[in-house]
This record gives C-alpha cells, sequence and structure tokens, in this order.
C-alpha cells in the first residue's frame, strides 16, 4: 500500500512538473482600486440585470436621503436623463472637499473612488443612515462609464469626473457658489449592463415609498428622456428653472408611516377603524410602526431598517411577530373573548388581513448579505417587541370596538386553520390508503427525477387528448383541467380543497399546502401552464397564477412556473409549413408583396400590405398560401401541438417571476378581489391596451 502511495505521488509530482505548473506567490492577483467591484459586480448589487442597473439610483438616492433622515436636507431631485443618465441631486450639507487626512486626497475623490469609505462609520457625520457598508456611490461610480460628481458648499462649487472609477482630474473649484448640496450624474457602462433601460414605474415605485419615511422631505423625479437639448447640470435643481414641460412626479408626506398604510390599503375594506401607530426610541433603537387590519386573507408586512426595504425580514419582523401574537393573546384571555378549548393564536392566526409598516432606526446597524435584504441585529428584534408591546396593548384598551374586530378577525383566521388542516388531513390519509394515489385525469411522465420533469395545464378535455398523444412520455406530463378553477382570492384553504380541479393539482405536484407545504417535494420543476389564446384562457390563467401566487409563492420564486405560447397561426405555401406567434411574424412569413389571390381565410390586416390586383387576373391564379388561426390548443393535431408548443427545441415559453411584490399584491387585490370599483377603474384607465381578437 505504501508504495502504491509514493508511486501515485510520484506521478502526480511529474505531471505537474511537466505541465510546468508552480503555485507560488505569483499566482496571487492583486486587484486595486475599485477593480474588484467590475470584475464582481454582483457581490455589490445582487445582479447586472434590470435590478442591479436600478440598484445603482437607490445608492446615490439612500446618500441624499440619509442627508434628509439626518436633518440635513429637505428636496431631492432625480432626473432621467438622455443618454442612459441618471442625475441626482440634494440640498444638503454638501460632501467635504478637504484633503483627506489619511488618503492626502480630497474627502471627495475619496468616497467616490475608494470602497468602505464614507461619513457613516463614526463620529458625529451621521446618527442615522442605510449605508453603513460605504460602498454606494464608489460601487455606482465603479460600474459606470461616466459620473460626474459636484458639491456646492463652504461658498464654491466644486466638480470632478470619472470613468468605470478612475478619476480624469483632481477636485476643482470651477466658481464660487451660494447654494449647498451634491449632484452626482452616472452613466452606467453598457459592458456591465448590456441593454440599458431605466424604467420610470419601477423608479417612482421605490421613491414614493422612501418619500413616506421620511417626514417632510420633497421629492421631485423627472423624465428628461426625449429632450433632445443641451443639458446643462451646473446647477442645483435646473430643471426646475428651466420651464420645461416634462413628465414629472413630486411626493411629499407630513403622515408618514400612516400615509402609507393608507395607500396599501385603498383598494381594500378596513375592519379597524382607527390606524395604529406608534414612535418611540429605545436602547438607541428608534422604533415607529404603523398597521391596520383589512377584510382580507393575506397579510402585508413591509420592514424597513434606516429606510432600506428589507424585504426577506429580519430581526425587527421577528421582534414585532412575536409581540403580536403575545399581545392578542393576552388581551383575548383577559377579556374571556375565546374558549379554552380552542387553545391560543399562533402567528398565521393573528397576521391575516394585516397590513404592517415596520422602521427601525439604528446607529450600528448590520445586514445580512450586500445587498441589505434582511436585518441582522440582535437589539432592534427587543427594542420592536417591547415598544410594540406596550404601545399596542394601550391601543387595544383604548379602542374596544377595533380590538373585538381585531380579536374576532384572528379567531376566524384559527377556526379556518383548524378546518384546513382537517381537509389536508382528509386528503394525506386518502393519498396513504390509496397508496398515494395521483389523480386520475393526470397523465404522468417516466421520469421520476423533478429537474427533468415537466407538468402541462391545459384546458379543456379536447386539448388533453392532443397533448397527451404528442407529448415526450418520459418527461411531460398532462393535467386536464375542466372549466375555470376556483378564484382563491378570497378563499381559504378548506374551501379551496373542497374544489376537484385545485386539489387534483396539489396531489400532482406533492408539495402540499399552508404548513405543510415542502418545496423539496416537488415532483416538476416546470408547471407549464397552457390554456388557449382567447378571453377565457386568459381567465383560466390568471386564476391558475393567482392560486401560485396566493398558496405557493415559493414555487414561482424557484423560477418553477411558466406560461406556454402556443402559435396563432399556421400558414401554408405549397409543402411548406410555417407558425405565427403574432400577426407581425404572419405579415413576415406572407411577405408584402405576395399574391393576394394566392392567399386563403385573407384576413383585413393581411390584405391591407400585400398587393391588389384586378378581378379578372386574380381568377386566372390558383390558390397556393392556406392561413390557419388557432383558437385553441384543442385545434391542433398531437403532430402540431408537439412542434410548436411542447417540443423543448422550439417552443417558446415564459417564465413567470414577482419582480415587485407590492405592486403584484395590488393588482391581484384589484382583479380577483370582490370590491368591484377599483377593478372597473382599472379596467377602464387601460381598455385600450386591450387586445381584442373579434
Amino acid at each position: 500500500m505504501f508504495l502504491l502511495l509514493f508511486f501515485l505521488i510520484k506521478m502526480a509530482k511529474e505531471r505537474e512538473e511537466k505541465k510546468g505548473h508552480h503555485y507560488s506567490a505569483e499566482d496571487i492577483s492583486v486587484l486595486e482600486g475599485l477593480e474588484p467591484v467590475r470584475r464582481r459586480p454582483g457581490m455589490y448589487i445582487g445582479t447586472t440585470g434590470p435590478e442591479g442597473l436600478h440598484h445603482l439610483v437607490w445608492e446615490i438616492f439612500d446618500n441624499s436621503r440619509d442627508e434628509a433622515m439626518g436633518g440635513f436636507c429637505d428636496t431631492i431631485e432625480v432626473v432621467v436623463l438622455p443618454d442612459n443618465r441618471v442625475r441626482i441631486a440634494d440640498n444638503g450639507r454638501g460632501v467635504p472637499v478637504d484633503i483627506h487626512k489619511k488618503t492626502k486626497v480630497s474627502a471627495l475623490e475619496t468616497v467616490m473612488t475608494t470602497l468602505h469609505a464614507g461619513g457613516k462609520f463614526g463620529g458625529e457625520g451621521y446618527k442615522v443612515s442605510g449605508g453603513l457598508h460605504g460602498v454606494g456611490a464608489s460601487v455606482v461610480n465603479a460600474l459606470s462609464n461616466y459620473c460626474k460628481a459636484e458639491v456646492h458648499r463652504d461658498g464654491g462649487k466644486y466638480v470632478q469626473e470619472y470613468s468605470r472609477g478612475k478619476k480624469k482630474s483632481s477636485v476643482k473649484k470651477v466658481a464660487p457658489s451660494k447654494l449647498h448640496g451634491t449632484i452626482v450624474t452616472f452613466e452606467p457602462d453598457v459592458e456591465i449592463f448590456g441593454d440599458i433601460k431605466f424604467d420610470w414605474n419601477t423608479i417612482v415605485t421605490h421613491i414614493r415609498q422612501q418619500a413616506y419615511l421620511v417626514k417632510g422631505l420633497k421629492v421631485l423625479i423627472i423624465d428628461a428622456r426625449d429632450y433632445k437639448g443641451k443639458i446643462d447640470d451646473t446647477d442645483i435643481f435646473y430643471f426646475k428653472e428651466l420651464g420645461l414641460e416634462l413628465p414629472s412626479v413630486s411626493f411629499y408626506f407630513e403622515g408618514g408611516l400612516i400615509s402609507l398604510i393608507k395607500y396599501y390599503n385603498k383598494f381594500q375594506k378596513p375592519i379597524q377603524g382607527k390606524i395604529f401607530y406608534t414612535e418611540k426610541e429605545l436602547d438607541s433603537v428608534g422604533v415607529e410602526i404603523a398597521l391596520q387590519y383589512v377584510d382580507d386573507i393575506v397579510d402585508r408586512i413591509v420592514p424597513f431598517a434606516n429606510n432600506i426595504y428589507t424585504q426577506e425580514g429580519g430581526t425587527h419582523v421577528t421582534g414585532f411577530k412575536t409581540a403580536l401574537t403575545r399581545t392578542l393573546n393576552t388581551y383575548c384571555k383577559k377579556n374571556e373573548m375565546m374558549k379554552e378549548s380552542e387553545g391560543g393564536f399562533t402567528g398565521d392566526d393573528v397576521l391575516e388581513g394585516l397590513t404592517v409598516v415596520i422602521s427601525v432606526k439604528l446607529r450600528e446597524i448590520q445586514f445580512e448579505g450586500q445587498t441589505k435584504a434582511k436585518l441582522g441585529s440582535m437589539e432592534a428584534q427587543g427594542a420592536v417587541g417591547t415598544v410594540f408591546g406596550e404601545a399596542f396593548t394601550s391601543f387595544l384598551e383604548e379602542n374596544p370596538d377595533d380590538a373585538k374586530a381585531i380579536i374576532n378577525k384572528a379567531i376566524l383566521a384559527l377556526k379556518a386553520r383548524k378546518a384546513a388542516k382537517a381537509a389536508k388531513d382528509s386528503i394525506l390519509r386518502k393519498g396513504a390508503l390509496e397508496g398515494m394515489t395521483l389523480p386520475g385525469k393526470l397523465a404522468d411522465c417516466q421520469s421520476k427525477s423533478a429537474e427533468e420533469s415537466e407538468l402541462f395545464l391545459v384546458e379543456g378535455d379536447s386539448a388533453g387528448g392532443s397533448a397527451k398523444q404528442g407529448r415526450d412520455r418520459r418527461t411531460q406530463a398532462i393535467l386536464p383541467l375542466r372549466g375555470k378553477i376556483l378564484n382563491v382570492e378570497r378563499a381559504r384553504i378548506d374551501k379551496m380543497l373542497a374544489s376537484k380541479e385545485v386539489k387534483s393539482l396539489i396531489i400532482a405536484m406533492g408539495t402540499s399546502i399552508g404548513d405543510t407545504f415542502d418545496i423539496g417535494k416537488m415532483r416538476y420543476h416546470k408547471i407549464i401552464i397552457a390554456t388557449d389564446a382567447d378571453v377565457d384562457g386568459a381567465h383560466i390563467r390568471t386564476l391558475l397564477l393567482t392560486l401560485f401566487y396566493r398558496y405557493f409563492k415559493q414555487i414561482i420564486e424557484a423560477g418553477y412556473v411558466y406560461i406556454a405560447q402556443p402559435p396563432l397561426y399556421k400558414i401554408k405555401k405549397g409543402k411548406e409549413v410555417n407558425y405565427a406567434y403574432s400577426d407581425e411574424e404572419k405579415l413576415k412569413i406572407i411577405g408584402k408583396g405576395a399574391d393576394i389571390s394566392e392567399i386563403e381565410n385573407l384576413d383585413d390586416q393581411t390584405a391591407s400590405v400585400v398587393e391588389e390586383e384586378n378581378e379578372e387576373e386574380i381568377k386566372k391564379k390558383i390558390s397556393k398560401v392556406h392561413i390557419q388561426r388557432y383558437k385553441g390548443l384543442g385545434e391542433m393535431n398531437p403532430e402540431e401541438l408537439w412542434e410548436t408548443t411542447m417540443d423543448p427545441t422550439h417552443r417558446i415559453i415564459k417564465k413567470v417571476d414577482i419582480a415587485d411584490a407590492e405592486e403584484a399584491n395590488k393588482i391581484f387585490d384589484i382583479l380577483m378581489g370582490t370590491e368591484v370599483p377599483p377593478r372597473k377603474s382599472f379596467i377602464q384607465s387601460n381598455a385600450k391596451l386591450a387586445e381584442i381578437d373579434i
């Protein structure tokens, strides 16, 4: 054994020497300045996709917002400029421009070109801020093809320009100035982000949220992308002085979190008349919370730490949930509002129908991860629990009608939870007795590997028959759905499980539901919704998406839900067959120079683009082009369905993603909820965008 080991080591050594590979200090790379950011941008902004692109705007905006949080700034202007540039200005103190003792260059240059440099690591520059990692401005600079910082302070205007994190010149005083504040203009680098397109709605939505969180802050957002004139950004709030009629929106909220709760619940029916609100500092942690219960079965928890939206929650959310459950259980027991046999509330019971905004402010803050999606500061948990627990107890005592409505809401949720558990247990018991029998209508695939398995949800038995015959039996399963499934937007689990179609889908997926949901038991890593290209098909697709969003959001977040894109037309020219997935593609296939006499089933749109000919010439020609308009998948034979919609090498499928959870919540509330006026308003506002196929 020893000789064999010696021989193997010797061979490995000779092989490495033969290759000339010697691992030494020379193999260690040292990246200087901001080069690490350009090499690994995902470490600093999460992604180089649209979310990361907009993250650059948030980083610069956060610096101005931190000035406002400290009381040094009351106005911020965000301008989206032509040529993929964004300009953010504030009337704060202005970044210091004097020489930094350690770096021996201007403090402005230090902040813009050095990682982990800023006024937020100690001292009295900022008591509270969101940018404690100190990478905001420097990361934006590193990932920008062009960047310019302008500072108005101490009677002068100072400017420095950069490209990809490197300065073009030293900080210079270019003119006297009576203003004060900072302006940063940047142009993201196409080498990093590829196709650059700033989304107006994304910017407005994010900044609106921030405006609610800083009382007395005015934010002006301007869309100047279509202004092709000379852009002179030499002065703060310059566009306001130009008098141009540019698309713009401004925000200013005195109500703070109470105003934000009203905004979130504007399409909901409150069951609690008075919005709860408290603000207090405990152990150097500022706690601000507003909440209201509405007539709904889902909850909306919106947490912030130093005004940064922590979408993954954290210690402040944990402290709130614990205090909420404890407080309502204590109040209910004290006032004998529930039978002992019913037990106490769980966290899920007291969250149903709740809309709450939690905002904490800490001097020394810790996030889990560079993108600051989750708060890790443990002191926030205790401070939130104590401050909220005391204030909410007083609120319940002082507002008995609201307290009764909240408790009754929680009791209803408790009873529904027990009924749902009984329904789920019944399904599981039935499955166990039948050997976990899958739904009879499911044509399962042969593969046992979830990674390669696909489940097609098709509309009706006709499409189901074609899909079953045309599929790849090894990896593709088919589940036909008869009619429109239950609208689960307002249905609890017990009622939902009474729906045969919904129950079949849950059993087919294998994940269970509710507190027993386990995404690890998912039987398919592609759930493909394949409905007809008509109004009913769109409705069924919306109902299915509502089901996934409300009860299986993790499946969407994992990237397992897709929407099939079957063709609209089959175009046959002699023996040549083409499929068109849009009207534009149909016209391209036919060709604008096509012979009108060669086309069967000619529609008005096609006729408008082909050449006209006189009647006699038309009669002489033989029809050679045949256009078939598909109304549903059931009209396709198995071969056509496979070739166009199911074959992984040719099909087109769209992955369902949740880009903005809050916007998704609002849309589902409007479209699938019980309130008619918001839905009517939505339809009237968007009617012109509808594509009507008559």
